[in-house]
Parts: C-alpha cells; sequence; structure tokens
C-alpha cells in the first residue's frame, strides 16, 4: 500500500512503519537492535534525529554506526564501524542482564494483545509444526531485562493472532503483574508499531491498546488485522506523515551498498 501526502511524495506503509519506529528512539538511549525492521528503524533513527544513539548488536559490537543496513548480526560491518567489539556473554552479563540497555527493539513473527512474541514454530505440536521460525537467539534476554522493549511488525490476523502458538519471548504474559511474579527486570513491550499504527499496554490490563492510527488508515483496517477484539484508547491520534528528509534517509539508508 502507498500514501500520497499534501506535497505529492509517496510513500508506502512499510516506509511509515519504519519512520513511525525510527521517530521513538532517542539520541541518550542505549538500544539492543534486531536484524530486520528493528535494524532499519534504529539505523534511521541514529542518521537522522538521534546521532547519539548507541546500537548494541548481539555479535558484541557496541555504539556500530553501519552506512548501509547489516545483513546479519555477523555482518563484518557491524564490527568494523563499532565503537568496541566485545564477547557475546559480556553482552548479556555485563550490559543486557543488570539493566544498562535502555530499549530493547524486536520483531516478531506472532503477537498476542498482551505483547507475548513468538518467532519459533507455527503450530501448536513443537516437534511437527507447520512452519519452523529463525527461532530465539537473543531476544528472550533483551524481552526480560531491557528497561523497555518496543516491537515493530507487520500487522495482519496471521501476526496479530489471539494467542501465540509458542512464547518465545514473554510480554506481559495473561496480563498486569505476570513479569513480576516471574522476576523479570524490564517493563516489558511499551509500545508495538505496526504498518497501521501505534499500539500501548493499557496501565491496568497491560493489554495493547490502539493509540495512534497512520495516515489513510481507519480503525475498522486496523480491526480487521488483528485476530482479538481490539481496544481503542479515547485518545486515539495520528502519525504524522513522513517528511521528505526522512525518506529520503531510509531510502539511501536502503539503497546503499
Amino acid at each position: 500500500m502507498s500514501t500520497t501526502t499534501e506535497s505529492e511524495a509517496t510513500y508506502t506503509s512499510d516506509e511509515m512503519m519504519s519512520i513511525a519506529a525510527a521517530r521513538v528512539l532517542r539520541g541518550d538511549q542505549r538500544c539492543f537492535v534486531g536484524i530486520g525492521l528493528p535494524s532499519t528503524a534504529a539505523n534511521l533513527a541514529r542518521r537522522t534525529h538521534a546521532p547519539d544513539l548507541v546500537l548494541v548488536y548481539e555479535s558484541g559490537t557496541l555504539g556500530s554506526k553501519p552506512g548501509r543496513l547489516p545483513a546479519s548480526i555477523g555482518d563484518g560491518i557491524l564490527a568494523e564501524t563499532a565503537d568496541a567489539v566485545i564477547s557475546v556473554p559480556e553482552v548479556f552479563n555485563y550490559w543486557l542482564q543488570p539493566g544498562r540497555i535502555d530499549v530493547g527493539f524486536l520483531g516478531a513473527a506472532q503477537l498476542d494483545r498482551f505483547g507475548n512474541i513468538n518467532t519459533t514454530v507455527i503450530g501448536t505440536d513443537y516437534a511437527n509444526p507447520k512452519v519452523r521460525l529463525p527461532g530465539a537467539g537473543g531476544a528472550p534476554e533483551i524481552a526480560a531485562s531491557c528497561r523497555e522493549v518496543f516491537v515493530v511488525v507487520r500487522q495482519s490476523r496471521r501476526s496479530f493472532v489471539e494467542k501465540v502458538d509458542f512464547v518465545t519471548s514473554f510480554g506481559h504474559g495473561r496480563g498486569r503483574g505476570d513479569r513480576e511474579r516471574l522476576g523479570l527486570p524490564g517493563a516489558g513491550p511499551t509500545l508495538v508499531i505496526t504498518d497501521l499504527g501505534v499500539f500501548r499496554p493499557d496501565p491496568e490490563t497491560s493489554e495493547l491498546v490502539l493509540s495512534q492510527l497512520h495516515p489513510g488508515v481507519e480503525v475498522a483496517d486496523v480491526r480487521e488485522a488483528t485476530g482479538w477484539e481490539l481496544k481503542v484508547s479515547p485518545e486515539l491520534s495520528s502519525t504524522p506523515e513522513p517528511t521528505e528528509a526522512e525518506l529520503a534517509a531510509l531510502r539511501a539508508l536502503k539503497e546503499a551498498k
């Protein structure tokens, strides 16, 4: 889907999602970045309004400043442009688990109303799934220990499900208080950004609530793409359209070789 702004600049729903996700990051934060959509948003933020944003990747690179999008956590450009390269155990034992990472930025194959993430299997039979996904990697630790977690995912009834087939990364469990009962130190998912809008957990129940709509999207569109009975904030707002500068920076990042 593409949208035309008043300035006649055309952008796709994916571009809107990436730009909306980039905007929520600040330059005073340390961000543990997942590959894919989270990496796109984090690198865009560093190229635009948050040049001091510290990007941390699971492979042990601190302060990476890649000139293009990395293909994987093992992409050499992450080490080549990093402030420091440390061991993977040090990333987790010193930086992540003690709560030194401000934001964990994750993707998802499935996400439920409480922000639990599945990136392991589609289908309830773990031994014989319909689809075997890439797996957990460091995401469970990121979801548990970062001060807060942002999730970026393309939204459909296949990705926004009533109940995830497998809990790879714990969000808010079955509701408020579940993280505390398990002793998880981080706040869990505080933002979910999709190609349709932005969701925040209800402060009383921790259920995801639609709080922002992207341009050209109606609440009915979001309901149609949600696998549970969607709750909508009474203070629902609209996402500002991408600026020409944001679009240019995003496209340059994707086109860089």
